[in-house]
């Protein structure tokens, strides 16, 4: 069987239509449940709930073949696996935002507040800036407009929350959407059947 592992949530549910498109269904997970793992041995499949940012830690750590997983959780867990797939679900942008009165000060290290240390600092680092990171796990937006921070790392789909704030997209860092992920060792022994589910989702992504 191929063990999935897909993020609790709408990304999750998005992610188990295109599943469920492909053929590889398990009834009960479209239900309320509070259950966590579902199977269905004549699909060949096992699906794990889990929290998003701990996808790609399971599949890295072999509990789970394949999962979907966000661009943005990706590179901030740093985790060791394969990239399949860009299922072009769940599209937004990693960005640099500030108060919309911003002004860089390059004599000093810049404060950062985010949720992405990881992606933060070598975005940072990649173009030669200082700075200070401050790790926050929600409303970062609040951290410039309280001078707490210079300026945030965050994720930024229709850009409403900012503008609402007064605040303003200074740098975009790159594109984010939903990846299929796959665990290096069970690729090796289960590619045909990885292949498949790839050339399926394809298909499906497709339309």
């Amino acid at each position: 069987m191929i063990s999935i592992a897909l993020p609790k949530g709408r990304l999750g549910n998005k992610a188990y239509k295109i599943l469920e498109e492909c053929g590889y269904t398990a009834g009960e997970l479209a239900e309320e449940s509070r259950k966590l793992v579902f199977e269905n041995e004549a699909c060949g499949v096992r699906y794990f709930l889990v929290k998003p940012s701990d996808v790609a830690i399971y599949v890295e750590y072999g509990a789970a073949d394949i999962g979907v997983v966000g661009k943005d959780v990706l590179l901030e867990s740093g985790a060791d696996v394969y990239e399949l797939l860009d299922l072009g679900i769940g599209r937004c942008r990693m960005c640099v935002a500030a108060r919309e009165d911003y002004v860089e000060d390059t004599g000093r290290a810049t404060v950062v507040a985010t949720k992405f240390p990881r992606v933060a600092r070598k975005y940072f680092m990649d173009t030669n800036r200082e700075i200070e990171v401050i790790k926050l796990y929600g409303s970062i937006e609040l951290a410039p407009i309280l001078g707490m921070s210079d300026v945030i790392v965050d994720l930024v789909e229709t850009g409403t929350t900012l503008k609402e704030n007064r605040l303003k997209v200074t740098e975009e860092i790159f594109p984010v959407s939903a990846r299929l992920i796959a665990n290096k060792a069970a690729y090796k022994f289960k590619e045909s059947e990885m292949r498949e589910i790839v050339r399926r989702m394809k298909e499906v992504t497709a339309k």
